[in-house]
Parts: C-alpha cells; structure tokens; sequence
C-alpha cells in the first residue's frame, strides 16, 4: 500500500505543486475546451487564453502577499 500511497503522492504534488487553484484553473480550461468540442465548435482558443489568464492571475496573487 505504501507504493501506491507513493505513487498517488508523486503524481499529487507533480500536477498541483504549490498552488491548487492554477491546478484546477487548467482542469476546467480543458474541461470546457473538450465540452465546446463536443458540441462541434472549434475552440482551439481557449486552452492559450486560460493559460495566460491562470498564470497572470497567479503572478498577481504571489506580488500581492505581504512579505
């Protein structure tokens, strides 16, 4: 149990890190992305905006924090 309990971890700290909301700022990125696509539109857009949007919203929360 402990190499799965390894494994999970590993995989844990590998996709979120440090910050959880940019973790999940790109799952709903790709979420939305594959809903539009399955209605037939092509939103090959979304994935660039929500990266630049998820990494300037994170920047300005790390300059924001008191030191």
């Amino acid at each position: 149990m402990s190499h799965l309990r390894a494994f999970v971890r590993f995989w844990w700290n590998f996709i979120v890190g440090d910050d959880w909301r940019v973790a999940l700022g790109i799952a709903v990125a790709l979420a939305a992305t594959w809903a539009i696509s399955y209605g037939g539109a092509n939103p090959w857009w979304l994935l660039p905006f929500a990266v630049v949007f998820v990494l300037a919203t994170s920047l300005w929360r790390a300059t924001r924090q008191p030191s």
